[in-house]
């Protein structure tokens, strides 16, 4: 694993985390996401808290950023919390990030950092029901 690269992407993800209340009815910035593309490029986003489902999380947010740069090929993924903590991304990202790229099941998300500890994302989502469509 390369710790300079997890270290870049970790320094992105935390140099946009701002917790903030936009409004009565939105959080902002207590989860940020990096991520790393095929081409070497590193497109971060943070979370939009509403107050109903019209939210998005961070990696979504960062997919967002990634596809309007013309890309959607991830090598590594990362999430920060509000106090600095390494999250997994949630069940609805993990999807969304299998269906944007057949080698996106190969990506590593990291899990912890002191431990330099990652998981490919086909092994946070096994069995994926998608398989079958990329055949």
């Amino acid at each position: 694993m390369d710790k300079n690269t997890w270290t870049r992407m970790y320094d992105s993800a935390q140099n946009i985390l701002l917790p903030r209340q936009i409004s009565p009815f939105v959080n902002a910035g207590s989860v940020a996401c990096a991520l790393l593309t095929n081409k070497g490029n590193i497109f971060s986003g943070i979370c939009i808290d509403t107050a109903c489902t019209l939210g998005m999380c961070a990696e979504r947010n960062a997919i967002a950023n990634m596809i309007t740069n013309g890309e959607n090929q991830i090598l590594k993924l990362l999430c920060i919390d509000f106090s600095n903590n390494i999250v997994p991304p949630c069940g609805a990202c993990r999807e969304c990030l299998m269906q944007l790229d057949f080698n996106n099941r190969n990506m590593e998300i990291l899990l912890d950092f002191k431990q330099n500890q990652s998981i490919t994302l086909e092994n946070l989502i096994p069995n994926w029901w998608g398989n079958q469509r990329w055949k």
